[in-house]
Order: C-alpha cells, then structure tokens, then sequence
C-alpha cells in the first residue's frame, strides 16, 4: 500500500500502519510474524540517493537511540545489519525497498516491526521479547511517533557513507562485536566499514569486508523471524 500510494504522488512522510500482516517479510524474503499488538508500519521516504545504501543502518541507529530514552536504563542495541535487540533478545526489524526510474531514485519505503504486547513465537532464528516485558506501561500510541520521528531523521542525511560520529554511536551498540562468525567468511565481528559493511577479522588478523547474510553461532540460520 506504502509503494501504491508513492506512486501516486504522496509526499514523504506518508505513514501505512497495520494492526497485523499476514504475509509479513524480513530480509531477503525470510517470514515475518506480525500478530496484533505489535508496531508493524511502514514510511514513505525521498532520501538524498546517496545516502540510500547506508539507510536502514541510519534508520536502526534512530530508532535504537530513541527506544532508549523511553525504557532506561535499558540498552537497545544492533545486530547488523537490521536488528533492535534488548537483553540479548530481538525486538525488532527494519527492512528498506527502493524504487528507481532509471538511475534516477524514486522513493524508499522503510519498514519498521516491533514487538511490543504480541505474543511472540518460540521458533525464532535469535531469542526474542516484547518490549512491554521492558517496561509494561509502553503502549502503541506512545511508541508509533517516536519510530516515525526516528525514521525521517535518518533519511534527512544527505552522506554517502557513515560519519565518524555515526561509526562510534553504532559501536556504542554494536551486539556483534567481539563474536565469532562462521559465515561466509570465518573470523570475529568488529565493527562496520563507513560503506555499512561489516568489518570480519580472521585468525591471521586480517580483515575482510563483508555484506551478509552471515552465520552467529546459537543463532538458527533459516527460522522465523520475528
């Protein structure tokens, strides 16, 4: 509905909220379960095309920031490339679609889920919770400007690539870091490149740029997500 509406012309901003999806998706077509209770939205964005490759990594910094401020003196961090993850448990996703003419950009839409009071299925591919099991006075109407708030700021950037200072809010999160890889190329996590690209170091110490999707050990390569 977010792109039928793009292509009519709706500004940027434009916001689809569902109270539940049946045919959700994550990253690279991966299930997406979507049950009411959750904040399952969407946001039409005219981002600078440039600045479209590191987009969802600025919209997840956003949000992280953001949940933060609202459940302290908990830590929201990131699982690159596109996972909200409290307590070591996943507690949402971002998934970003772009729409070209040519070489020319059209429109991105930025799709947010968030597990809030929605049950929550034992089958995940990474432990997962709901953000009420954080703070049980949260609600959806308290949270849902708060993530569009977030998602329109990240697409105001106009950079190419990760500043400095984006480099070290991510590493203030960064739940990879510091573990081990097995996919597809072995080594440890540490860190991201400016280009978003996850930085891998092998056993001889050298260091290899990688674009997913990648392999952590405990984590079930394949499950649903959520």
């Amino acid at each position: 509905m977010a792109h039928e509406l793009a292509g009519q012309g709706a500004p940027s901003g434009t916001v689809v909220v569902a109270t539940t999806l049946s045919g959700g998706r994550g990253t690279r077509g991966n299930r997406w379960s979507a049950p009411p209770g959750g904040l399952w939205l969407s946001v039409l964005v005219r981002p600078d095309p440039a600045a479209v490759e590191r987009l969802s990594l600025r919209v997840g910094l956003e949000i992280a920031e953001s949940l933060s401020r609202l459940i302290p003196p908990e830590r929201v961090e990131l699982k690159w490339p596109n996972d909200l993850v409290v307590r070591h448990h996943k507690v949402g996703g971002i998934l970003t679609e772009a729409r070209w003419s040519g070489d020319r950009l059209s429109w991105v839409i930025v799709g947010v889920g968030l597990n809030v009071t929605n049950p929550v299925p034992p089958d995940t591919s990474m432990p997962a919770i709901g953000l009420v099991d954080v703070l049980p006075t949260l609600d959806l109407a308290t949270l849902e400007p708060v993530v569009i708030e977030a998602v329109i700021r990240a697409s105001a950037s106009a950079y190419q690539f990760l500043t400095p200072e984006e480099l070290d809010r991510f590493a203030a999160r960064d739940w990879l870091a510091g573990r081990p890889i097995l996919t597809p190329d072995p080594g440890v996590a540490a860190g991201i490149f400016s280009d978003g690209r996850l930085r891998v170091v092998d056993a001889g110490g050298a260091e290899r740029r990688v674009a997913g999707p990648i392999t952590v050990p405990g984590l079930a390569p394949g499950a649903r997500l959520v």
